[in-house]
């Protein structure tokens, strides 16, 4: 046998043993070789079109800063439903564009049937044969991409949405004691994460409470769970306004959605036993709010540098 082919063979060997050990195939590529990225910023969607303009503004204020990191070359914003474009539409452009790996980062408040389920199955991450049939019925379109898709986390209570929520609550209570008045968080809800979504809004309400002189917090759904009813809202606010001089509205929404904000939290309040004595400010929505943009960025520089993604690119 010669030097050559003993050469060849004990590198063949050196391969496979690697491999077996569970060392990862992938080459670490420079900024020149590596991987093409595109970043997707996945929100409910919804069809009035100020309510998607909101989100659209994300994604214009934090393009450059994302198109500054190592890699990406593309920044999108996908609706999950009601509206174009749709997740399956931004998805396809990215594979007609020659993206190999796709980073989307949902702008939910926390997990729920969409982003448990819509959204893994939208991007190729899950195959749920009867998520995949039902989504077309329901107006979604379905596309299986190419790209390899990596999927983060929702918003939660992160340290930007509990400043939101004071800052928020604070500018409703300018001239009012504290300590005379108490919050209602009204919020989506989820019934399949039903424990997740209470967590969040005492996790928010203890906030409140550490940073003002404030006792009483509650929380109310008004989403599909309730049937968009009024009710829970209307419970809560009257909860608070048989013990204090005045209730604290604060809808715990990612944008403006007049059906939700005006037509339930703002009746809600309208329909309480002393409406004139609910602070509410009905426009108001947890965006646009400069911390969000920045949390945006983070996530997206967090997952480029740790993990899968940083071993690609050598970060």
């Amino acid at each position: 046998m010669s030097k050559l082919w003993t050469v060849l063979i004990a590198s063949a060997s050196i391969t496979l043993l690697l491999t077996g050990c569970g060392q990862s195939s992938e080459p670490a590529a420079s900024a020149d070789t590596g991987p093409k990225i595109g970043i997707l910023l996945v929100n409910h969607g919804s069809e009035q079109k100020a309510w998607r303009d909101m989100l659209v503004d994300v994604e214009k204020a934090v393009d450059d800063k994302l198109l500054a990191l190592p890699n990406v070359q593309g920044v999108k914003t996908a609706f999950n439903e009601y509206t174009e474009p749709s997740i399956a539409t931004q998805m396809k452009a990215f594979d007609d564009e020659g993206y190999d790996e796709v980073i989307a980062l949902p702008l939910f408040l926390t997990v729920g049937g969409h982003t448990n389920s819509d959204l893994p199955n939208g991007l190729g991450l899950k195959n749920d044969k009867d998520v995949l049939e039902s989504l077309p019925k329901e107006g979604v379109p379905v596309y299986r991409p190419r790209a390899r898709v990596t999927l983060l986390e929702t918003i939660d209570a992160t340290e930007f949405l509990k400043t939101n929520i004071l800052r928020r609550t604070k500018s409703l209570l300018e001239g009012v004691e504290g300590s005379d008045v108490g919050v209602t968080l009204a919020a989506y809800g989820d019934q399949g994460f039903n424990q997740q979504w209470e967590e969040l809004m005492t996790e928010l309400g203890e906030h409140l409470k550490e940073n003002l002189d404030i006792d009483i917090v509650n929380s109310a759904w008004s989403g599909h769970l309730v049937n968009y009813s009024i009710e829970p809202t209307k419970k809560a606010i009257n909860q608070i306004l048989e013990e204090k001089k005045k209730n604290v509205l604060i809808s715990v929404y990612v944008a403006y959605d007049y059906m939700f904000q005006r037509d339930i939290i703002g009746e809600a309040g309208r329909q309480s036993i002393r409406p004139d004595d609910v602070l509410y400010n009905e426009p108001e929505a947890i965006l646009p709010d400069e911390n969000l943009n920045n949390w945006v960025v983070q996530s997206i520089e967090e997952s480029l540098t740790t993990g899968r993604l940083a071993r690609l690119i050598g970060s």
